[in-house]
């Protein structure tokens, strides 16, 4: 059976936003929608993620996790 209309769209479990002013900057990481944490490096966001129970076996995987205004090596405010 076909379905008509847009294709599904998945949303991905963790979102690591956009990196912040502070000392030393950091960025936001949401969970499930749920904003659950200040990261300042890849390792707080798998620290975080393993919190939750969740496993990344894959940081560029964008079924499980997004990198909003830079990728997972970005860190410092331009």
């Amino acid at each position: 059976m076909t379905e008509s209309g847009s294709p599904l769209i998945l949303t991905p479990r963790i979102v690591v936003l956009g990196v912040q002013p502070g000392d030393p900057p950091f960025r936001l990481v949401e969970i499930d929608g749920e904003v659950v944490s200040a990261a300042t490096s890849v390792t707080d966001v798998l620290l975080t993620a393993a919190a939750a129970g969740i496993t990344v076996h894959d940081l560029d995987d964008p079924g499980l996790i997004r990198w909003v205004g830079g990728g997972k090596f970005h860190w410092r405010l331009h």
